[in-house]
């Protein structure tokens, strides 16, 4: 799903403009940042939880030279769906 696709689909369902529609997933991703930049889970309330996790240092390999590499820590953002969203996967 594209962004275009997702702002067309919420037009459609909500019955707003496309413009409305890409102001509220503009809204969205503002917001969520702004939990995530200060270290707190950010909940869509019927998909699931944005959160921020961290992965250690650790050593690595240069895939063209064979040469060890450090690699250093690092932040990444994780997504665990809701109970209802694994379900009707798994249905």
């Amino acid at each position: 799903m594209t962004k275009e696709d997702l702002i067309k689909g919420i037009s459609e369902k909500a019955g707003v403009t496309k413009a409305d529609a890409g102001k509220t997933i503009k809204a969205i991703e503002m917001i969520v940042l702004e939990k995530l930049q200060n270290d707190e889970k950010a909940l869509l309330p019927g998909i699931g939880t944005f959160v921020v996790k961290e992965r250690k240092a650790r050593k690595g390999r240069n895939p063209a030279t064979g040469e060890s590499i450090d690699i250093p820590a690092a932040k990444y953002v994780g997504f665990k769906p809701l109970k209802n969203i694994r379900e009707a996967l798994n249905d």
